[in-house]
């Protein structure tokens, strides 16, 4: 009796080894798995660097369109200034031109 038992107990033993042991054919499963997942995280990798090299670029073309915006709104307040300025003038004459006027008729 004891011998059996000690045979069965062996031989589960040695069955449940045999189930934890890996084949060949599962280490080649994990080793195809692992070098897609690889080719996969590259693949990631080369997209996430386009996608920075794109924004870059698109940034690039932004701070340029907010230099020349920034240089049209500063030709821009000239301009205004410079209007000012010769309505300035423009309504000093006038008035010189009308006491010159005033001036003429009480004569």
């Amino acid at each position: 009796m004891k011998k059996s038992l000690l045979l069965i107990s062996m031989m589960l033993v040695l069955n449940a080894l045999m189930m934890g042991c890996a084949t060949t054919g599962d280490l080649e499963k994990v080793q195809a798995q692992q070098k897609l997942s690889d080719a996969k995280a590259d693949q990631a990798m080369q997209n996430a660097q386009a996608a920075k090299t794109e924004a870059d670029a698109a940034k690039v073309q932004a701070d340029a369109a907010k230099v020349k915006a920034d240089e049209t709104s500063v030709r821009a307040d000239n301009a205004i200034k410079a209007a000012e300025e010769r309505e300035r003038i423009a309504d000093e004459k006038a008035k010189k031109a009308d006491e010159a006027f005033q001036k003429s008729m009480k004569k």
